[in-house]
């Protein structure tokens, strides 16, 4: 279960993608990466960082810890940044914030080797939840004490944008162009390590970690109860999909290629946490 914080300060905007997180300290003396409600993004957003950041914990994969975070959006008065002000105002009440990890770094698939088994579990995982947005480009990994961590995850579950389209046979997953695909991923063990972790009680726990708030009157859905059962069907379907043959497309391997330097750096100097 997530833990409930109230942001106390806001510090930084995390001028990264087109969501606008921040940087906030906050009543339990933690910083975090704050992400808004009132983001262009919208509360699905959220909801997928909810829905699959636990997965990952779940599947002991290294995710930032995710809190509930509480918004005043006085917080924002003496914010000069007019955009900051208008995202503060919109996003009142109920928020999420991830742990900054202070002193990370971007992964750099030059500078950092990635064990197989360990870009196997990345790879599947990232499949299972149709995450589209974890290539050489843009990686949204961190690398914190030597270890990899995962963060960003947004823009996966993309089937909840349209959910008729969660009904059909998953595709397969096109990872030729992922970030670790350059590291010989082993997904077959991934597969017979991760799939048996899945189990309908870790996708009960990871979606009834996300507010009802963020579920109420999603359509075609009678309660946010209804809306966590869709989700864990559609998430069953897709490891079943993942591990069937061809159901990960790996393509020819690749050379390691350098990502481009994220904008948050410069905004929040070389000690990066989890947002973007």
């Amino acid at each position: 279960m997530l833990r409930d914080t109230a942001a106390t300060r806001y510090v930084t905007p995390l001028r990264e993608g087109g969501s606008l997180p921040g940087l906030v300290e906050a009543d339990d003396l933690g910083t975090y990466v704050m992400k808004f409600t009132g983001a262009g993004q919208g509360r699905k957003a959220l909801v997928a960082e909810v829905i699959c950041g636990q997965l990952a914990r779940g599947l002991g994969l290294r995710v930032p810890e995710l809190v509930r975070m509480r918004l005043d959006p006085v917080i924002g008065r003496g914010e000069p940044d007019q955009e900051v002000q208008e995202l503060l105002k919109a996003s009142g009440g109920l928020n999420l914030g991830m742990d900054y990890l202070p002193g990370s770094l971007g992964f750099d698939p030059l500078a950092y080797e990635v064990a197989p088994d360990e870009a196997g579990r990345i790879v599947w995982f990232d499949a299972l939840i149709n995450n589209v947005d974890r290539s050489w480009r843009n990686p949204n990994l961190l690398v914190w004490h030597q270890d990899l961590w995962l963060i960003d995850h947004g823009a996966a579950l993309i089937w909840h944008h349209h959910w008729s389209s969660a009904a059909g046979p998953p595709r397969p997953y096109d990872a030729s162009d992922h970030a670790l695909a350059p590291f010989a991923p082993d997904i077959a063990g991934a597969a017979a390590a991760l799939r048996p972790l899945l189990t309908p009680s870790l996708l009960a726990a990871a979606t009834a970690d996300v507010p009802d708030e963020w579920l109420a009157g999603e359509p075609g859905f009678d309660t946010p109860d209804d809306v966590r059962a869709a989700y864990a069907r559609a998430l069953t379907a897709r490891a079943d999909a993942v591990g069937a043959p061809g159901g990960i497309v790996l393509g020819a391997p690749s050379h390691p290629r350098r990502p481009q330097r994220p904008g948050w750096l410069t905004a929040a100097g070389p000690s990066e946490g989890a947002g973007r």
